[in-house]
């Protein structure tokens, strides 16, 4: 076993681990808060700096409305924490709002929850990840060249380390979540403990003023309006743990109801008391440095986050251990609130696969027991976001957060239709039930209400791009669900289609004579067919003389019969061939027999002909006929038992089989006389 030889894709993502192994990945409430609940309270990071840097746009003096819009912020938090505790409930199956709208709402709504959170999880890679490579930069002011190759990076790193498992994806994370959170608290407590003690902690822009915009009044509301979407940024991922209740242990309901309500509680402190500590120590964040009258050389020199200069403000300067401490756990925690999204998208697209809304190849397991193929489409899409967008998190954000609160409107709306139908099929926990009722009628008017609020103030930053991807991803899906149905129709047994095949004709095709040619019409003979035949595609007069020479010295008794090929097509003179043999024949099957290499380099592949290939796909279009693939293995295949994992069960070892003494039966005397005949 030390000896072996394991692929890359082994070292990279493991072994692969039997079904059976699928509740042994199940998470405890201590291992499923970091891996469901990272992306929002990460949003602790940007989250407060949006909202302070958009009041900032009007002036200082717009700072002193900043508490009111945290406050409504949390608010609509309490209310969508409260909301998914009863979506929870009702629908555990892991589709959360999707499943929610889909069922109560219809196709259509279902639909447009699905694209808006399928988007919504690819910002949500996009925008950690930029926010976690600015909080290195601000730590690290030198790395700001390499901005988008390291968020590139940690996107491939993120989606390795999910495509080993979820269990062990979520002890890789617990320890940096755990970490901000701690962190974070103890800045907020020793910043407010400093404060009272008479010793207010002062932040590095303080002593910069800002460039104000004129507003008129319909400019103010418009301004305190977007500030409150910027900071409903901190609402984004909690609706993570509705999609990923399949994955909490037994029981299921209970533990991510917990885990949600924990989260909930976590992030509404962490972003009241980063927001206070902000306008105590009277931080100055403007959209870009060359908005800070005094600020020198803006164009080349990035502002530090807010939470770097309140660490630097509470914990004494950007030289104490404590702030490189915190500063490496927000930039942990942010990179890997990325991992909410490739939990969630994984999910979601196999739950649209179930339905037939997304291609089948997203509900499959990969040899983690993950769905390896939705977090590899992810990983694609978000490095695609960040490079076309030089992961600027500004820009990114302004995308952010509408799809999510499309499928909060969404999702609630549908549970207070679920919750009606409830109680006219005569349920008899009625109380209860109209309490989640309220609830969910409430976040669904308020929910609303952000929603059109978010549209107007981020659509023309850039969020209008959400709305031509949306509509794209929705019409697509569609289309993915009609084919499906069709070939559900055409697949289908139904009174008219009758199968009755007559007959059983073998042709063995020939090109050279040589050894896996000899092989294909020795396995056409043992597999005795009611009748074979050698058939030659002729495009080479001299080829195909030397090949009845040869095929007459060996005394083969197969009949060989040569199609002359005037286009040097093979495929076409075969079909007509065959097609005219069934017309005499009536519905005969014909099989035809193929050799194929099988080489051990994928290089080796680009030095042979394709030409087979072309011709089994040209042949699966024809009626009645079967293709019978012969391999033949070249050397060169040996080194495919070179590449071994673990043994299977009951084996010495993986890949050359155990060799045996040769035992010889005498063939049956049909068999003996077919094979005299080669």
């Amino acid at each position: 076993m030390t000896n072996e030889v394991r692929s890359p894709k082994r070292w990279l993502i493991g072994d692969p681990l039997p079904s059976e192994k699928l509740d042994g990945q199940l998470l405890p409430k201590h291992l499923a808060l970091p891996i469901f609940a990272s992306d929002a309270l990460s949003s602790v990071a940007y989250g407060p700096q949006e909202l302070l840097m958009i009041l900032t746009l009007g002036g200082l003096s717009f700072l002193s409305f900043a508490p009111w819009v945290a406050a409504i912020v949390i608010v609509v938090l309490l209310t969508v924490v409260a909301s998914y505790r009863q979506l929870i409930k009702a629908y555990p199956s892991g589709g959360g709002d999707f499943e929610v709208a889909h069922k109560n709402l219809g196709e259509k709504a279902g639909l447009i929850v699905a694209s808006a959170l399928l988007i919504d999880y690819i910002l949500t890679v996009a925008v950690s990840v930029a926010s976690g490579v600015d909080n290195i930069i601000s730590a690290f002011p030198v790395l700001n060249p390499w901005r988008v190759e390291m968020a590139v990076g940690f996107v491939i790193l993120l989606a390795a380390i999910n495509l080993r498992g979820v269990r062990e994806s979520s002890k890789a994370f617990a320890l940096p979540t755990y970490l901000f959170i701690g962190s974070v608290l103890l800045m907020i407590i020793v910043g407010v403990v400093r404060i009272i003690l008479g010793d207010t902690p002062v932040a590095e822009s303080a002593q910069y003023a800002v460039k104000a915009e004129d507003f008129t009044q319909v400019g103010i509301v418009l301004l305190l309006l977007r500030a409150f979407a910027s900071g409903c940024s901190a609402l984004t991922g909690v609706e993570a743990v509705a999609n990923g209740v399949p994955a909490f242990r037994t029981p299921k309901i209970q533990n991510a109801k917990r885990t949600l309500t924990i989260m909930g509680g976590i992030a509404i402190t962490l972003f009241a008391g980063v927001t206070a500590l902000a306008l105590a120590s009277r931080v100055h964040y403007a959209e870009t440095p060359c908005n800070l009258i005094g600020w020198t050389d803006c164009a080349t020199q990035p502002q530090r986050s807010i939470i770097a200069q309140l660490a630097a403000a509470v914990f004494g300067g950007d030289t104490q251990i404590l702030f490189y401490v915190l500063q490496g756990a927000t930039a942990a925690v942010l990179l890997l609130a990325a991992n909410t999204a490739f939990n969630g998208f994984p999910l979601l697209g196999s739950v649209l696969a179930r339905d037939g809304y997304a291609p089948k190849s997203l509900s499959t397991r990969g040899d983690r027991l993950v769905y390896s193929n939705g977090v590899l489409v992810l990983g694609l899409s978000a490095i695609l976001l960040l490079v076309v967008f030089q992961a600027n998190l500004t820009a990114l954000i302004q995308l952010y957060i509408i799809g999510v609160f499309v499928s909060f409107t969404l999702g609630q709306s549908g549970m207070v239709r679920h919750w009606l139908r409830t109680l006219r099929e005569g349920a008899t926990n009625r109380r209860q039930i109209i309490r989640s009722l309220s609830i969910n009628s409430f976040g669904a008017i308020l929910t609303g209400t952000v929603l059109i609020v978010v549209t107007v103030t981020k659509f023309t930053h850039g969020a209008y791009l959400v709305f031509v991807l949306g509509p794209i991803l929705y019409v697509l899906m569609l289309g993915i669900n009609r084919y499906y149905r069709n070939v559900e129709r055409d697949l289908t047994v139904d009174d008219t289609t009758v199968f009755g095949s007559v007959g059983d004709h073998a042709i063995v095709l020939v090109g050279r004579l040589q050894k896996p040619t000899l092989k294909a019409l020795d396995y056409a003979i043992a597999a005795r067919h009611d009748s074979i035949e050698a058939v030659h595609c002729s495009i080479d007069d001299e080829q195909t003389a030397l090949l009845r020479k040869q095929w007459k010295s060996m005394k083969i008794q197969v009949p060989l019969k040569v199609i002359q090929s005037p286009y040097r097509d093979i495929s076409f003179p075969l079909i007509k061939y065959i097609k005219k043999r069934r017309a005499t024949h009536g519905s005969e099957v014909v099989t035809v027999y193929m050799p194929q290499f099988i080489v051990g380099h994928w290089w080796e592949n680009l030095l042979h002909n394709h030409k087979a290939r072309r011709i089994r796909h040209k042949l699966m279009l024809c009626h009645g006929v079967t293709i019978a693939l012969v391999p033949w293995l070249l050397d060169s295949s040996k080194v495919l038992y070179a590449r071994p994992g673990r043994p299977l069960p009951g084996q010495e070892r993986r890949g050359e089989p155990v060799r045996r003494a040769a035992v010889r039966k005498p063939l049956p005397p049909a068999k003996m006389s077919a094979k005299k005949q080669f």
